[in-house]
């Protein structure tokens, strides 16, 4: 596959690539929580009668999600309009948090959707302030290109 098909716009390209492009980057969005994040993210106490609790998410994790969020952004920020940029990359993760914290309901505190709220908005504006990057460093190179030909 010729690189420049990589990266011809998804709006100017046939319906069926640039939906199934789409839809692979959903997909890889939301392997990339289900890999690096556990389903369950509440904290929990170390050991049993323990007073400090730890979390299951690993630094490595939390890492490897976010490098996977702002590879996909800046892809679809160099290729699809904003709008699609945020469904593809920051949905399907925010989703399956969203189901992560609903089916596992804590006794003590129901403060998960405050928690939810936050991530959903932090992936959010991350993506859309990388895909925006990407596709403003992407119109330079093909300014400059066009202008030497």
């Amino acid at each position: 596959m010729p690189m420049n098909t990589l990266l011809t716009p998804l709006p100017k390209s046939p319906p069926l690539p640039r939906y199934a492009t789409r839809l692979l980057g959903a997909g890889l969005a939301a392997t990339a929580y289900v890999v690096c994040l556990p389903w369950d993210l509440r904290n929990r106490a170390g050991t049993p009668g323990a007073i400090n609790e730890t979390s299951p998410v690993t630094a490595l994790g939390l890492t490897t999600f976010v490098l996977a969020l702002v590879l996909l952004s800046a892809y679809f920020g160099l290729r699809d309009r904003p709008v699609w940029t945020l469904l593809v990359t920051a949905a399907p993760p925010s989703t399956l948090m969203f189901f992560s914290f609903d089916t596992h309901p804590t006794p003590d505190a129901d403060a998960w959707q405050l928690a939810w709220a936050f991530f959903a908005l932090l992936m959010g504006v991350g993506v859309l302030v990388v895909g925006a990057l990407a596709a403003r460093f992407g119109e330079r190179g093909d300014t400059g290109t066009a202008q030497d030909g």
